[in-house]
């Protein structure tokens, strides 16, 4: 029985690992800790700690989960470079999954964004679009995020050199290098993605549209599961499924 701690608990990631957590017989929610929470007093009764806090929250939690020896999921999104490499440096003693999103469907449109682009080559243009809720507070969502880093690796780009963020105005021609990422925000959206590659004469696109965020919960539980078991290091929802091509994921192992 893998014992867990959930952090976030009263966020709706939270609430639906909670609702959820009752079809996996492997696992045993042990805590619960939100805003004002002591994660320090009860660490010590897991084995695993699930956080969908917030981003401000997650470095604090997972040097908390390095210091007691404790694997991490980490189910945040929005962190800077500064908390990214805090929370690389905890990987270092401690088995951590960090993903944008742990849709089971979601990543494999990470693996087919890949491959189209392979097959495809540069003769497209690309274009990322994404729908969520209006109460999302980060733009474009981490899910988009991942979809432009794929894309740019494959054309050995840097995301941040070529991501266009809406446009608006007289901008002139789209060039053939950037990628259009587009956020849209209202009602009660769960999440849609969908990746364009579009050239003259045709147009092919990847979608993934989510109902219901007990997908996201079980696929969090799955990680779970499943890095309990690895050694120290910075794994994410490719390296569960065994997705990842095993070149990229000796790069992202320490």
């Amino acid at each position: 029985m893998t014992k867990i701690i959930i952090t976030g608990s009263n966020g709706r990631m939270g609430r639906a690992l909670l609702a959820c957590a009752p079809n996996h017989s492997a696992i045993e929610v042990v805590g619960q800790i939100d805003q004002g929470g002591d994660l320090a007093a009860i660490i010590g009764r897991c084995d695993i700690v699930v956080d969908f806090s917030s981003h401000s929250a997650t470095v604090g939690i997972a040097e908390l989960c390095e210091t007691h020896g404790k694997a991490m999921v980490i189910g945040t999104t929005g962190h800077d470079d500064t908390a990214r490499l805090r929370i690389t440096n905890c990987a270092s003693r401690i088995p951590i999954v960090l993903a944008s999103n742990f849709s089971t469907g979601v990543n494999t449109l990470f693996w087919l964004t890949r491959k189209a682009a392979e097959i495809l080559g540069p003769g497209y243009d690309l274009e990322i679009t994404e729908m969520h809720h209006r109460l999302k507070k980060d733009a474009p969502s981490g899910t988009a995020k991942t979809l432009a880093e794929i894309l740019a690796a494959v054309r050995q780009q840097q995301p941040a050199k070529v991501a266009r963020h809406g446009r608006e105005g007289l901008v002139g021609e789209r060039t053939a290098e950037e990628i259009g990422i587009h956020a849209i925000r209202g009602g009660d959206v769960v999440g849609e993605h969908t990746v364009i590659f579009a050239a003259p004469g045709e147009r092919v696109e990847l979608a993934h549209k989510a109902s219901s965020r007990e997908t996201f919960a079980n696929g969090a539980f799955r990680a779970a599961l499943w890095v309990v078991k690895q050694k120290p290091g910075l794994y994410d929802m490719q390296d569960v499924l065994g997705l990842k091509q095993p070149a990229a994921a000796d790069v992202r192992r320490l």
